[in-house]
């Protein structure tokens, strides 16, 4: 995703604020809307430039509008791995319609969140059956609200929804590829989809992997740090020592980086586990810069170092 100067100041104020609210259990934050880094990121996504990246084989990675979109293009139409925001649509197609002139055939979505899947009701309207873990398809149902955002999602419109769901792994044929699609229970949320295009020997984790940043926990649905670091070991699994790794998040990758971002979790998952096993405060866990050692790396994206060090408290 594009991120200008504004829009990453804001966020992060707003990240910061929302983070001691839910730290103090304040209950406007239940109960009423915030001004919410939701809308600074739609308000972003609105004219942030999509920049299109060839992988390899016919797989393609778009980057600009929310989380990372993965295209495959074949004679017969396109299969994409997840919508980006709606406010993207004439960006997004044009871009689309770079890469082939053809429809899209199929969206695979790889959570829940917005920034992922605020598209969908558009690509459907393209042609595009939507496939989803079956976990997906019951949040999108509901009206949720992210506390950690201060924002409540309302269901998403009927044609937005996914028509084919999983529960374990399901495989999609598509011309020359075969598109492995699983889920490995719960871990950045409880709907999480790792998709894996063989021929090409491709790998997107969706928000399992935020490539050098700090990743976003949702825990409201499901999701964990352990969840996160057991994800990310699914993935180091997966695939060869060739693979290339689309994350949810940051610059196409591979394992090196996905495994520097797995030992990165486990640190700082020690780090807050020692400080609070010895009944150390949040504020005073935050005070000892548990996370210092990836901040220069990880720490300067949509989660900052104090908000991250919150979402690890969370769940140890």
């Amino acid at each position: 995703m594009t991120i200008t100067a504004n829009y990453l100041s804001v966020t992060l104020r707003t990240l910061a604020a929302c983070a001691v609210g839910v730290a103090m259990s304040i209950p406007f934050l239940v109960s009423a809307e915030v001004t919410s880094p939701v809308l600074a990121i739609n308000e972003d996504a609105a004219t942030a430039k999509i920049t299109v990246q060839a992988l390899r084989g016919n797989v393609s990675v778009l980057m600009g509008s929310g989380g990372n979109i993965g295209v495959l293009s074949e004679p017969e139409g396109k299969l994409l791995v997840d919508a980006g925001i709606a406010v993207s649509k004439p960006r997004l197609k044009a871009a689309l319609d770079g890469i082939s002139p053809l429809p899209p055939k199929f969206l695979i979505n790889t959570h829940w969140h917005w920034d992922h899947t605020d598209g969908n009701e558009w690509v459907h309207g393209e042609g595009a059956t939507i496939i989803a873990h079956e976990n997906v398809l019951k949040r999108l149902m509901d009206r949720t609200r992210v506390i950690e955002w201060g924002y409540t999602f309302p269901p998403v419109a009927p044609g937005a929804m996914p028509t084919v769901t999983y529960t374990k792994q399901k495989t999609i044929k598509f011309a020359d590829e075969t598109v492995v699609l699983t889920n490995h229970g719960s871990g950045h949320s409880d709907g999480d989809t790792i998709v894996y295009f063989k021929k090409a020997d491709v790998l997107q984790l969706g928000d399992i992997f935020w490539n050098g940043h700090y990743p976003f926990i949702d825990y409201g649905a499901g999701g964990s740090i352990d969840g996160m670091i057991r994800l990310a070991n699914v993935g180091l699994k997966q695939g060869t020592e060739n693979t290339i790794i689309i994350p949810g998040h940051g610059p196409v990758g591979d394992r090196t980086q996905l495994r520097e971002y797995r030992d990165m979790l486990v640190a700082i998952r020690r780090n807050i586990s020692t400080l609070k096993k010895q009944g150390k405060s949040l504020a005073e866990i935050v005070a000892q810069k548990p996370t210092a050692k990836f901040d220069a790396k990880y720490g300067d994206y949509v989660i900052d170092p104090a908000f991250f060090i919150l979402l690890v408290y969370t769940g140890v």
